[in-house]
């Protein structure tokens, strides 16, 4: 092995290569380089050269970036059986909103927070949600009217909404109960 970098860089290459399903030959050949060189790159018995790692990233359509993420100290990983996520009082919560967590992560720059939500039967619209971050909502049972500032939209199960929640959002209409979402909310911390 000639370094640690180099054994590295070429675990994250035969992982990205493997996740793309592609093999080393197309690789190589997609990337202008020889089948060999990339089996000494990643076998970290070789440091590839910038241009080298310039053309393996566009051939797995990746920024060459992507070669020097530690995935190595990531190990965050988080496995929830249906059912079983913790049910949570979020801070400023509306009534018979059921918010379900269904995941974290610890490290990391970003946070995020994947929610089961469900309309309890005394649940009231409202449209006043208001946080940092990006939302993801995906409606698995339901129909309702869901607003983003001046915006509003009939929503369904299975439509999905992704929008920056800094705006005021929430349902303004509930039309067919029950209403249930999965809710993802990226958040970088400080």
């Amino acid at each position: 092995m000639r370094s640690l970098s180099a054994a590295r860089i070429g675990v994250q290459v035969r992982a990205l290569r493997m996740a793309a399903d592609v093999s080393a030959g197309q690789l190589a050949k997609v990337s202008g380089i020889s089948p060999s060189l990339l089996s000494r790159i990643e076998r970290g018995l070789v440091s590839p050269s910038v241009e080298t790692l310039e053309r393996l990233a566009q051939g797995l359509h990746v920024p060459t970036s992507r070669f020097f993420s530690d995935q190595a100290r990531r190990a965050d990983f988080c496995h929830v059986r249906a059912g079983r996520g913790a049910v949570v009082d979020r801070i400023g919560a509306v009534a018979d909103y059921r918010y379900e967590l269904l995941g974290h992560l610890l490290s990391g720059n970003l946070f995020v927070e994947p929610y089961m939500v469900t309309l309890l039967p005394g649940a009231d619209p409202y449209v006043t949600f208001q946080h940092p971050g990006l939302k993801f909502l995906y409606f698995l049972s339901g129909e309702v009217t869901y607003r983003y500032g001046a915006k509003t939209v009939a929503v369904a199960a299975g439509d999905s909404l992704l929008f920056d929640a800094t705006a005021l959002h929430g349902i303004e209409t509930i039309r067919v109960r029950p209403v249930s979402y999965l809710s993802v909310v990226f958040t970088l911390r400080e």
